[in-house]
């Protein structure tokens, strides 16, 4: 902010806040995040963005003497990539946040290029350093270190890049234009400090580990935490302890017998991630995937529509791990240009291990977002006959969180016909026969969001029960194939396979979506299945969107619960 002025910070009942300054030198700035216009329909209204210019990966999320810090990497020229900087903004409930200067701009030799993705970790004495990547030029990426230039500043407004910079060189036989950016930091037995880097050897991923005493001078390992062949190179690797039980966090140093870890990685060849379940042999220093899912692009995810380069972070003052992601665009770079922003973080989740399955993870909205929940629509037993499509009026179905449970058709596999195409993945099963269009025993049944009066637009979030492998399997799909009249966007249709448990005769299903204008967020089964979405519809825009509940399928389908909420907007304040 160019101020060390103390300021104190004010939670308003209106959700807003009030930045009071001793120094007269800024102007503040409240913004409600929701104003749109025929200009800009697509800016959301309770998702985190800048007020303009491009953004992408998150980076050091970390709670701090009372305030959620988030970072990210940002062009402060443009809405395109590049000139990358660390965004840095505040938050005292991760909704509402205030914006603070560049944390990490780049000044010297080995960051001139670009000060790329990175992690904090919290030293003894609650000291945070956030280890980064530096782009020195076209063939050479370091890992460099920040500290605050006062740690006792809770927003942490100021850091210094130390002067033992650069701290990770890439050594001969490391792809060095492929060596980036660096975990948060973790304690062995030993009292050495690990963290991993992304790597890869030829095709092969590699998560490079590096260990210190002092958290400056490093050692490469003489193995890598992990690998994978033909996988690609891994960027922005996450690696952190789950409990067995429980929807609590652990600290990223936990260890014992009563947890296993997780391993995610982003796979530059792919754009999307995936992770895995397993054990870290800490005497070994080496991570062993259990051998309950893909080690390998065909692998669980956190995410299957538009999300990328997350990164978790123990959020030691609610004891639980948080997920943050990135959700980028799929109109194109002349749009992002016209609309002079690109790029949004998704609402925060926590994330935890399935303790009934112990092979997969959950992922929920943090409660923080329900702060925002306005007017209600709530019903019971919705019967849903073949071909209905019943609309959900009243709200401000642009801005709205819907909950609801579906009683599923009770279907025995002799009903269907022929198996569903025994090769195709469970995203291509989810736009055959004209996707949340098709008519089947199983369905599709669930919501048309961001839709037009006329059904010219919609966004369909449908799960479908199908005939795959001479077995029933639950799909859960997101069809943006007629999300908007516009022919140049990226509408492909996104889903994947519920690990569903026991007969779809004994229970129901459950779906929460979250809608924010241009932003879809699915989540389905409890946060089994998760699915991001951006549309960019030009009818079902403000007002003139709607929200219906809807079957295609051939048998008779009950909405047992169904819960709407409008959501009001959340505020994000500037300083200058």
């Amino acid at each position: 902010m160019g101020s060390s002025a103390p300021m104190v910070l004010i939670h308003a009942i209106t959700l807003s806040w009030v930045w009071l300054s001793i120094s007269a030198s800024h102007v503040v700035h409240t913004v409600n995040t929701a104003k749109t216009s025929i200009q800009q329909p697509y800016r959301t209204g309770y998702h985190f963005q800048p007020q303009k210019n491009w953004m992408n990966d998150p980076n050091a999320p970390m709670f701090f003497k009372g305030f959620y810090h988030l970072f990210y990497q940002y062009n402060p020229d443009g809405a395109v990539w590049g000139n990358i900087v660390w965004g840095h903004v505040v938050s005292k409930d991760l909704i509402n946040w205030h914006s603070l200067d560049p944390a990490i701009v780049p000044s010297e030799w080995y960051d001139i290029k670009g000060c790329w993705s990175g992690s904090a970790t919290l030293l003894p004495g609650d000291q945070p350093a956030i280890l980064y990547t530096g782009w020195a030029n076209s063939s050479q990426q370091l890992q460099s270190m920040v500290v605050p230039k006062d740690a006792t500043d809770p927003l942490l407004r100021e850091w210094v890049k130390i002067p033992q910079n650069p701290l990770l060189i890439p050594e001969f036989g490391i792809n060095g234009s492929s060596f980036r950016d660096p975990t948060t930091g973790w304690l062995g037995l030993d009292g050495k400090w690990r963290i991993v880097v992304g790597n890869k050897r030829n095709h092969r991923g590699v998560a490079l580990l590096y260990t210190s005493k002092d958290f400056v001078h490093w050692v490469k390992a003489k193995h890598p935490l992990h690998s994978s062949k033909l996988t690609g190179m891994w960027e922005c690797p996450d690696f952190y302890p789950v409990p067995l039980s429980g929807n609590e966090g652990l600290d990223t140093s936990a260890m014992g017998s009563s947890l296993k870890h997780v391993l995610k990685v982003s796979l530059d060849d792919y754009k999307y991630e995936y992770y895995t379940v397993g054990t870290y042999l800490r005497d070994m220093d080496r991570y062993v995937p259990d051998n309950t899912s893909s080690d390998d692009e065909h692998g669980l995810r956190y995410d299957y529509g538009k999300f990328y380069a997350s990164k978790t972070f123990f959020d030691q003052y609610k004891n639980r791990r948080i997920l943050w992601g990135w959700i980028n665009e799929s109109d194109s770079v002349a749009d992002d240009v016209s609309k002079a922003w690109a790029g949004l973080q998704t609402i925060p989740r926590t994330v935890w291990l399935d303790s009934v399955s112990r092979s997969q993870l959950l992922q929920w909205p943090v409660p923080e977002v329900e702060s925002l929940r306005r007017k209600k629509i709530y019903k019971q037993s919705i019967d849903l006959s073949s071909g209905s499509v019943v609309e959900i009026a009243g709200l401000n179905a642009a801005q709205v969180d819907v909950e609801v449970s579906f009683d599923p058709p009770r279907v025995e596999i002799a009903e269907f016909e022929e198996e569903m195409g025994v090769n195709l993945t469970a995203q291509q099963l989810c736009g055959l026969n004209m996707g949340s269009a098709a008519r089947t025993a199983g369905g599709p049944f669930g919501l048309l969001v961001l839709a037009s009066k006329d059904l010219n637009e919609r966004t369909a979030v449908f799960f479908q029960i199908v005939r795959y492998r001479n077995e029933l399997k639950l799909l859960m799909c997101s069809d943006q194939s007629r999300s908007s009249l516009q022919t140049d966007n990226d509408k492909t249709t996104y889903g994947a396979f519920v690990n569903y448990m026991g007969s779809f005769k004994e229970k129901s299903l459950s779906l929460r979506v979250l809608v924010d204008h241009s932003i879809v967020e699915s989540f389905g089964e409890g946060g089994k299945v998760c699915i991001t979405a951006r549309v960019y519809p030009t009818l079902a825009i403000g007002k003139d969107a709607h929200l219906y509940v809807f079957n295609n399928g051939t048998s008779t389908v009950t909405a047992s619960k169904f819960t709407a909420w409008e959501m009001a907007s959340s505020y994000h304040s500037t300083q200058h």
